[in-house]
């Protein structure tokens, strides 16, 4: 893995097992300690989020592959791209994310659900696309004063 250089870029490729995926946010959120606390967690649950989507589903279990990140920083803000060669998304669209209803008793609060939401919450310009055998997820994310005002 490398880190972000002078640049402002950042290219990880890693395998799509969970330790991988965890050991990927730690170096994203250690190359962008120029940024809000805040913003870095911000960062770190949308990756979280999406990174974990493509182990757990894209994979699963007993498919293993791998995962590409970039990360480029921009004057509007960081723009991500995820690839994998994994399976692709039911019906070739990304989920639209809807807030799951909540239910009366915190007991049977539903473990999932909340994934894309978050990630269409927290993000911009959400897109996803499959070209031949690789998915491809990109989205950018309005941290370190950019866009301020929107």
């Amino acid at each position: 893995m490398k880190a972000m250089t002078g640049s402002g870029t950042l290219h990880l490729t890693f395998p799509s097992s969970p330790l991988s995926v965890r050991r990927a946010l730690q170096t994203v959120v250690t190359d962008l300690q120029g940024f809000d606390l805040e913003e870095r967690g911000t960062v770190e649950l949308v990756l979280a989020e999406a990174l974990n989507n493509v182990a757990e589903h894209a994979y699963g279990a007993e498919d293993r592959g791998w995962i590409s990140l970039d990360c480029t920083k921009e004057r509007d803000g960081l723009h991500f791209r995820i690839r994998d060669e994994g399976r692709p998304m039911p019906d070739g669209v990304a989920p639209m994310g809807d807030p799951a209803p909540l239910p009366e008793a915190l007991e049977a609060m539903p473990e999932g659900g909340f994934g894309w939401f978050l990630i269409r919450d927290l993000s911009r310009d959400v897109c996803y696309s499959r070209q031949g055998d690789v998915n491809e997820l990109t989205f950018r994310m309005r941290i370190g004063g950019t866009e301020a005002g929107l």
